[in-house]
């Protein structure tokens, strides 16, 4: 499979796109993708960043890093969010390489620790995720898991 990963800083064309895919994707507004995109390529160096595999021209998957995604945890910062790759692209590596390049590109930037809340179990220590801790998501009965990279 062919594809490559980029950030957002390096193809700002893409931001209403990308914008409007994680929007299909997650069912938040495409305006708070909009506006942490916006804030993503003013700030190049710093949070919030976002990332996609784009094969041509086509992203097949993505992610974000913000600085705190919905939960009660604010000292657990920045959480890589909005992890996602299409269903017919599964199976290829495709989320290892984004989670990967992440924390590489984060740790350039002088962020060398990331948080990730999830409901998935096994799937993020596959790529060096450790499970640290439960945490209370907003309108979220349940408590959902808190991993750590660093």
């Amino acid at each position: 499979m062919n594809y490559n990963i980029i950030r957002l800083t390096d193809r700002p064309e893409i931001k209403e796109k990308a914008a409007e895919w994680f929007h299909e994707k997650w069912g938040v507004p495409s305006e708070a993708y909009r506006e942490s995109m916006e804030e993503c390529l003013l700030k190049r160096n710093s949070v919030p960043q976002w990332y996609a595999a784009m094969e041509d021209d086509r992203i097949i998957g993505g992610l974000g890093v913000i600085e705190n995604d919905f939960h009660d945890r604010k000292d657990l910062a920045p959480n890589v969010c909005a992890v996602y790759v299409e269903e017919d692209k599964r199976c290829n590596g495709v989320a290892g390489a984004l989670l990967n390049y992440v924390c590489r590109d984060m740790k350039e930037k002088g962020i060398g620790v990331l948080y990730l809340v999830t409901d998935h179990t096994s799937f993020y220590e596959r790529y060096g995720w450790e499970f640290l801790c439960m945490v209370q998501g907003e309108d979220e009965p349940g408590m959902s898991r808190m991993y750590i990279h660093s």
